[in-house]
């Protein structure tokens, strides 16, 4: 997928953190393809929005860096906040050992997973769901593989303060991005 330079740098604070074996780790999801349209499924409730379901969508990660002891995940709509970004979901202390996330399955904290701050402040999964007649706002999800042994990371972070604590300690990173408008 081409990405457009905006996009690009609304990404680069993953990336920058990212080293090593970028290019082996694989994300993908059957809930939307890269580039591809988010699924009704995984809207906002809003009927505004298409009066989605709300869930998190289905997630697989494939050729984990060497070293991965825990996986956190970032959901990014650069678009969205006038132009500043919208956190839609943050979740971490995932067990590397799955091979990745059913559909629905991390939408809170839960078994196996611990969810982040929205940029609405709260600890869940916050659906697409972007303004009337805007474009299509890209939906940028990035899996982000670390050497942090599990339950390392604490509750409640955002993702301020998880970019800050995984600095040093992440061993590659992969996006994938969906599009979302109405």
């Amino acid at each position: 997928m081409n990405l457009k330079p905006w996009l690009f740098a609304a990404l680069l604070p993953c990336s920058a953190i990212a080293a090593g074996n970028q290019g082996a780790l694989s994300i993908s999801s059957s809930s939307f393809t890269d580039g591809g349209v988010i699924a009704l499924q995984q809207v906002g409730p809003d009927p505004a929005c298409g009066a989605g379901e709300e869930r998190t969508p289905q997630l697989s990660w494939d050729n984990l860096p060497a070293g991965t002891q825990s996986l956190a995940l970032v959901m990014f709509d650069p678009d969205g906040g006038k132009g500043i970004g919208v956190v839609h979901w943050i979740a971490y202390n995932i067990d590397p050992a799955q091979d990745g996330l059913k559909e629905g399955a991390a939408g809170i904290t839960g078994q196996g997973v611990t969810v982040g701050r929205n940029s609405r402040g709260t600890l869940s999964y916050r659906g697409p769901c972007p303004p009337a007649g805007d474009n299509p706002h890209h939906y940028a999800l990035t899996l982000i593989a670390t050497d942090l042994p599990l339950g390392t990371l604490p509750e409640g972070l955002d993702r301020n303060g998880l970019l800050e604590l995984l600095q040093g300690h992440a061993l590659g990173a992969q996006s994938l991005v969906g599009r979302y408008g109405h």
